[in-house]
């Protein structure tokens, strides 16, 4: 008999890089399937901006995400977009040395986030799914870089229909 050979997925995370250090992180999510359920995009005309409207389940992900820096106090959610299938987040970290017991990391962070959002949304819905497994994290390596991904989060609304994630 032949072992079947699968697909290695690849690690999302660099494997030397401590991920409670004090940096900044672009984080996109995506909801599971790729399904429209957070916002809707309305584009603006002429030099009017596009608009994103939230959901009723967008808007508890907005809650959630804005209070993350209530359970964890060193992190900072600097610009965010909640678009119609994903968001997209720069998180701040800055804590002070870890004691005794170590400090929440990206991924501790991150997973909170997901959790309490799908737990209210599982209390207001009949939403079975709310978020695909993992997410995208890009460490912020300079200024330029920051301002890059500021940048890109801010127009992202207006370049929906040419967005990676868009889907009609």
């Amino acid at each position: 008999m032949s072992k079947t050979e699968y697909p290695r997925r690849k690690h999302p995370r660099l494997k030397q890089f401590d991920y409670d250090t004090n940096a900044g992180y672009f984080v996109t999510i995506c909801t599971y399937q790729k399904q429209m359920l957070l916002s809707r995009i309305t584009v603006g005309r002429g030099l009017a901006p596009a608009v994103c409207s939230l959901t009723a389940v967008g808007q508890i992900v907005e809650a959630e995400l804005l209070s993350l820096p209530t359970r964890f106090p060193d992190l900072v959610i600097d610009h965010y977009v909640i678009m119609p299938n994903h968001i997209h987040a720069i998180f701040a970290i800055n804590a002070a040395p870890a004691g005794a017991s170590p400090r929440p990391t990206l991924l501790d962070m991150v997973c909170a986030f997901k959790s309490l959002c799908t737990r209210r949304c599982k209390q207001s819905t009949n939403l079975t799914h709310l978020w695909q497994t993992s997410f995208f994290e890009h460490i912020i390596r300079n200024e330029r870089d920051y301002q890059n991904i500021w940048q890109y989060i801010e127009n992202n609304p207006s370049r929906w229909a040419e967005d990676q994630y868009y889907s009609d």
